[in-house]
């Protein structure tokens, strides 16, 4: 039997620790919730009322607000963290864990100041402030079309565990998988990661599309110019193109593009239908990424060497230049035209 922590109370952190509640190998189960009173709510209630309502925590997960309390003993770490928030929390966690202890980023985005994959956040973190280098942590990535909610639930949901260790994703592979929890693994780490944070990024723009009314063949092109701008921002840094048509890119671009759940895509509906970007994140309890990556994606696309993301671009104006939904569709559509 494995002991398990989950870093993160949010949706997802609270979806993984119900979904890993089923699988196959039983395993000892915690729960670290950065907030305390949220965390004394979930261990009365048995439920996450503020990001995942509806969906029983069992019993046998245990919720902690003492990071230490979560992580003793552990033999697997999950983080859950958004990206602007990993760096200080593995930084805070890492410093007393074993180096061998695997540690596993659900997280979809880029660390919007440094641009980094919280993959290399992790690899990082075990350097801060010590006096001598340390040895890497075990790492993998999670990702995939995976909605919180649905996970939850129970609904078959079908996710991507990537390493660059290959050994290590199939161990943990075996020991995540649940009857309705399907892993494949993957060694293309750096592909799997940038298509978790780019896909944000589009359902922010499909968003958009359905805020000021347009139908379904906008979103059609959407979709698959979006996939193609993906797929060469990730293949000019290194990552396999296959990589981009799997789970982890046209899959979770699909879904959240499309889907009711997606909170990118509710960011762009409200703007779309003329909310400032402001008043819209003050009235949302979870996290938008696809808001602090899009910079982040631009600046990545300018090292490099310039490739091209239209799509991206105009998200990035439209969040943070306060450019007109109906301007940036234009100035996409108003290109040089050009081969597929």
């Amino acid at each position: 039997m494995k002991c398990i922590a989950i870093l993160g109370g949010g949706s997802w952190g609270t979806a993984l620790a119900i979904v890993l509640s089923r699988t196959q190998i039983p395993h000892e189960l915690s729960l670290w919730v950065r907030d305390a009173a949220l965390a004394e709510s979930i261990r009365r209630d048995r439920e996450n009322k503020p990001y995942l309502q509806g969906h029983r925590v069992p019993d046998a997960v245990q919720v902690s607000h003492d990071a230490e309390a979560a992580l003793r003993n552990v033999d697997l770490i999950i983080g859950a963290i958004p990206a602007a928030h990993a760096r200080s929390v593995y930084q805070r966690v890492l410093q007393d864990i074993a180096r061998d202890v695997p540690i596993v980023s659900a997280t979809k985005g880029l660390e919007p100041e440094t641009h980094a994959r919280v993959s290399e956040v992790i690899a990082q973190a075990p350097q801060s402030g010590s006096a001598s280098p340390q040895p890497a942590p075990r790492i993998a990535v999670l990702s995939g079309p995976s909605f919180a909610a649905e996970a939850a639930a129970g609904q078959p949901t079908a996710v991507v565990l990537a390493s660059s260790d290959m050994a290590l994703a199939q161990e943990i592979q075996e020991q995540l998988a649940a009857p309705n929890f399907r892993l494949y693994t993957n060694n293309d780490v750096l592909g799997v990661e940038l298509a978790g944070a780019m896909k944000n990024v589009m359902a922010i723009a499909a968003g958009v599309c359905e805020g000021i009314g347009l139908g379904s063949n906008p979103l059609a092109a959407l979709i698959t110019r979006g996939l193609a701008e993906m797929t060469r921002l990730s293949v000019a840094l290194g990552a396999r193109p296959e990589t981009l048509s799997g789970l982890a890119g046209l899959g979770d671009l699909v879904l959240t593009c499309t889907g009711s759940l997606s909170r990118n895509r509710h960011v762009g509906i409200e703007l779309g239908r003329g909310r400032q970007l402001a008043e819209i994140l003050g009235g949302m309890k979870m996290v938008a990424e696809g808001v602090g990556t899009a910079g982040a994606l631009l600046a990545l696309a300018r090292e490099a060497g310039g490739v091209e993301l239209p799509i991206t671009e105009q998200v990035e104006a439209i969040l943070h230049q306060g450019k007109p939904p109906r301007d940036a569709i234009r100035s996409i559509m108003d290109r040089p035209l050009k081969h597929e």
